[in-house]
């Protein structure tokens, strides 16, 4: 039987992911650590070495991407079927999965720029798979916004040979200037690869890629990149006060969830939700609360990935339409997608004994312990609440609403869609009490009053009940983004940030080099530098052409000329 390329990938990778978290779990239990040098040359007292560090961490979070991955490749069998050059897409995929490898298991910032830059340049491919002016443009934001991560990494990298070694691990309880530098460097690295504010506007426009990429790389694995070099870095940040980050994350989380309200593309509604948890991630680490940070990106790829597959597998059988409002019943055609995409919303808004339930409750109920003012408590809270409002806004536009469908729809449910997302289904129902048992050595009680503890469901509750209002509108009512157009206009673009990039950031440094290019490439630098040479060359030959035409009448002009200098 003919085993295709895909399915061979895919079960390789669940394979190694096994593997991996059986590892994780045994140097967890037994709380190894181990660090392995790998020296590639030595030149008088230069040691150029390649580090690999195997700690729990990471043998759980490279775990988490081989199983996602895994999942993505066997549901690319059939979504990417009858594409052309579907091999591309896997070779893009492999090399993508090399380079998050590359990042996790380094303590060298040499190692794990090797691995951010392989993540941005391979996200940059699978963003413009899709060959239109849309992809290009989404392309170019994407990787524009993530050099900035790359070159503040390599400023990083030459700062830390004041220290006289790459590895960061080695000095990261040293709180002085240079390390001062050296965390506001990795701080704007990770806020790139994240997509924080200000650097938001690429993570929405990404989703001009294939939605088995969105799956693999803007939810689950290339957007906690950043998220993950914060959890790494995380002693430095005990030292300094970081109020302004936690402010920058509160205010991503808030954004996103109030954006994602009024929101029409699917695609987009799920990228903000990702946007949300990104925020409440970066914001709990530097709340002071890593493992927290790290316990709810775990949980948060499962069930993110599975919304992905699902959007993705509803815009197949839309032609191709990612418009909720072109939606509406699918739940009566796609039953068991629809059963999946409505477990990993639960999963998404943290109702009770879902994994994001175990992760985000733990969050909110330890900000309460954090001695933060009640503003960052209550952006928490709302942005909770935000969550289940945008759920529900999308869920009752595309599976209970009204019948918008187009009259001519193709709906099947192919196997190899249907058992990643059986599998990620299952991960988001049980990965967040198995990875609570697992992380914490003991079990976490936070003993609050009743109306403390009942607070997250009586946001969710509120949500609930705000989401399903904002969907009461009827073909004869007002649309709600129509009644205050200039606020909704500003609320639901993400505060402007995308017009922000393109056109006040980009734009102006897009002319600036197109004039350079103009001006100096294809003006006066290259008259004058590159083709002085060329042009030499033909003045001289004109002469020598001019000579060799001519040799007879110089011959005898010479003559003469001799002979006159003899005779006088």
């Amino acid at each position: 039987m003919k085993m295709s390329f895909y399915v061979l990938l895919g079960m390789m990778l669940f394979i190694i992911g096994f593997v991996n978290l059986i590892f994780g779990m045994v140097f967890m239990f037994n709380s190894y650590i181990m660090l392995m040098d790998w020296e590639i040359f030595n030149v008088n007292s230069v040691n150029v070495v390649m580090t690999i560090l195997f700690d729990w961490m990471s043998f759980l979070f490279m775990s988490c991407v081989y199983f996602i991955s895994s999942m993505v490749v066997f549901y690319s069998y059939t979504y990417m079927k009858y594409d052309k050059y579907n091999i591309r897409f896997l070779y893009l995929i492999m090399m993508f999965i090399i380079s998050m490898m590359f990042m996790i298991a380094s303590p060298n910032l040499i190692s794990i720029l090797l691995g951010w830059d392989g993540l941005g340049l391979v996200s940059y491919g699978l963003v413009v798979y899709f060959q239109n002016y849309k992809s290009y443009n989404a392309g170019m934001l994407t990787v524009l916004t993530n050099r900035i991560g790359d070159v503040s990494i390599l400023l990083g990298i030459g700062l830390m040979m004041n220290y006289g070694s790459w590895n960061y691990i080695y000095y990261i309880d040293i709180w002085d200037k240079p390390m001062y530098l050296l965390m506001i460097l990795i701080i704007l690295a990770s806020f790139t690869k994240s997509a924080q504010i200000p650097f938001s506007s690429w993570l929405p426009a990404a989703m001009a890629a294939p939605t088995p990429v969105s799956a693999l790389v803007h939810s689950s694995t290339l957007v906690t990149a950043g998220v993950y070099l914060l959890i790494r870095f995380s002693n430095v940040f005990m030292g300094y006060d970081c109020s302004f980050m936690v402010m920058l994350g509160m205010m991503t989380m808030f954004m996103a969830g109030l954006g994602a309200n009024f929101e029409f593309d699917l695609k987009s509604i799920i990228a903000l939700s990702t946007l949300s948890q990104l925020g409440m991630m970066v914001s709990s680490v530097f709340l002071g609360l890593p493992l927290l940070a790290f316990f709810h990106m775990l949980t948060h790829a499962f069930f993110s990935a599975l919304l992905f597959l699902c959007a993705g597998l509803i815009i197949h059988l839309m032609s191709d339409s990612q418009d909720i409002r072109h939606m509406g019943g699918i739940m009566k055609y796609v039953p068991y997608t629809s059963a999946c995409f409505c477990v990993s919303n639960f999963s998404l808004c943290g109702l009770p004994f879902m994994s994001g339930f175990y992760s985000k409750d733990m969050i909110l109920e330890s900000i309460s312990f954090i001695h933060y003012n009640l503003y960052v408590v209550m952006i928490f809270y709302m942005s909770v609440g935000l969550t289940v409002m945008y759920t529900v806004r999308m869920l009752y536009y595309s599976f209970y609403g009204n019948m918008n469908m187009y009259s001519c729809q193709n709906y099947y449910e192919d196997f190899n869609m249907i058992m990643p997302m059986f599998l990620l289904t299952i991960l988001s129902i049980v990965s967040g009490s198995m990875l609570c048992w697992f992380i914490f050595p003991f079990p976490l009680l936070l003993m609050m009053p009743l109306i403390m503890k009942m607070m997250t469901f009586s946001f969710i509750f509120m949500g609930l009940i705000l989401g399903y209002m904002l969907n009461y509108v009827g073909y004869t009512g007002v649309l709600y983004p129509w009644v205050l157009y200039s606020t909704s206009m500003f609320l639901g673009n993400m505060w402007f940030m995308p017009q922000m990039s393109k056109y006040m950031i980009y734009n102006i440094s897009f002319n600036v080099s197109m004039n350079y290019y103009t001006v100096i490439d294809m003006g006066w630098g290259e008259y004058l530098v590159s083709g002085m040479f060329y042009k030499y060359i033909v003045f001289m030959n004109k002469y020598l052409l001019y000579y060799y035409n001519n040799n007879i009448k110089y011959y005898m002009l010479s003559f003469i000329i001799m002979m006159m200098f003899f005779l006088f």
